[in-house]
């Protein structure tokens, strides 16, 4: 069995790699940062002249037609370039989800915006702190009005549509519904978070103007769905982040001298660096089985992509925390590139839930197999 990526895809993330290269070094991510811009706006106009925000949207959409493994090869490079802009929110959670459960006039009116990179789009979920669930979504869908608290929303500050969860009336009814950010009833409000090269913002609903997405069958496995798959994408990202973090600490250890000796050489610093790569590794090979169930939409999709999520959360926080020791005490100044893989690993290992809900997530999925 081929793990492996064609050479087309090969070469895909040589291109989206030496893109980024070019035009998104680390001093962009650090531009972000100093400033009030919420994300990278030349970065993101070339992704979108690439193509690459219409990836996996079907031709007849204005998309490129490819697949989950072409955006697999992608996010693993915005992760190493740690690149600040809503390719995640927009790509990988609204787009597939207006692609898999839209009605066809919703898929004819969003994905070809959204492709061309017109519009920016994020996906509700959350209400808060608690883990988000079909028991305790409170944003309520009624008469064709959406009304309730997203909070945090990522690039909800920016994005111009969201597909947003919504409870439709009774107990457990979950839907998903499309909301225009520019419309009516709409407000937001900006959240500081501990990356803020990724903008994030509470969205209040007050009679907002919606519409229902195809709700057949059981609304919660819908967005059960649309969670696995980006689970896989952005674990795709993690080990992006987590290589550029060895690498980072890799290069360090070899140029910093102590004691007359690089500091590479001894052996808590080697030590360092082989359990990074161990738990990149681990990660790595959780997130090409992950893409192997979501490209082929395979049965094994759901246990696949939490513990793609897992390894993916241990594999970056791990590696941007223990690079950031390795640098020892200049890692932990503001002029030091650490800071934002330790930002970014931090951030992602949330996006879509923490560990202790993916593994929570594995345990039931294995048990409901098991059983079965």
């Amino acid at each position: 069995m081929n793990f492996d990526f064609s050479d087309d895809q090969k070469l895909l993330k040589e291109q989206v790699r030496k893109f980024l290269t070019d035009k998104c070094s680390y001093a962009v991510p650090r531009r972000i940062l100093d400033s009030d811009e919420p994300y990278a706006k030349e970065v993101w106009k070339g992704l979108v002249e690439m193509g690459l925000t219409g990836t996996a949207i079907p031709e007849a959409y204005g998309g490129l037609g490819l697949g989950a493994l072409e955006l697999c090869v992608i996010a693993e490079e915005l992760g190493r370039a740690v690149a600040p802009v809503p390719f995640s929110s927009s790509v990988y959670l609204a787009s597939e989800a207006i692609k898999l459960f839209g009605t066809e006039k919703q898929k004819q009116t969003w994905l070809p915006k959204l492709a061309s990179g017109e519009i920016i789009g994020t996906f509700a979920i959350s209400e808060g702190l608690h883990a988000p669930s079909a028991h305790n979504t409170r944003t309520s869908f009624a008469g064709g009005k959406v009304n309730g608290v997203k909070t945090p929303v990522a690039d909800g500050d920016i994005a111009d549509v969201a597909v947003v969860v919504v409870n439709a009336g009774g107990k457990d009814k979950v839907s998903l519904a499309i909301v225009d950010l520019k419309g009516a009833g709409v407000s937001r409000e900006v959240l500081r978070t501990l990356d803020p090269t990724r903008s994030h913002a509470a969205v209040t609903f007050k009679d907002a103007p919606a519409e229902l997405m195809d709700s057949a069958g059981d609304g919660w496995s819908q967005v059960s769905r649309i969670l696995d798959g980006a689970a896989v994408l952005f674990a795709f990202e993690q080990v992006g982040g987590a290589e550029a973090a060895l690498e980072m600490a890799r290069d360090y250890s070899l140029e910093r001298y102590a004691f007359g000796r690089q500091i590479g050489s001894y052996q808590a610093i080697k030590h360092k660096l082989a359990d990074i790569y161990v738990k990149k590794e681990l990660a790595k090979s959780n997130a090409y089985f992950g893409a192997m169930m979501l490209n082929d939409e395979g049965s094994e999709l759901p246990e696949a992509a939490a513990a793609s999520r897992i390894a993916g959360n241990d594999a970056y926080v791990f590696a941007a925390q223990e690079s950031l020791q390795t640098h020892g005490g200049i890692g932990y100044t503001w002029e030091a590139n650490t800071q934002f893989h330790y930002r970014r690993a931090k951030l992602l290992a949330l996006a879509v839930g923490a560990s202790v809900q993916w593994k929570e997530k594995l345990v039931q999925r294995l048990e409901a197999k098991n059983a079965a």
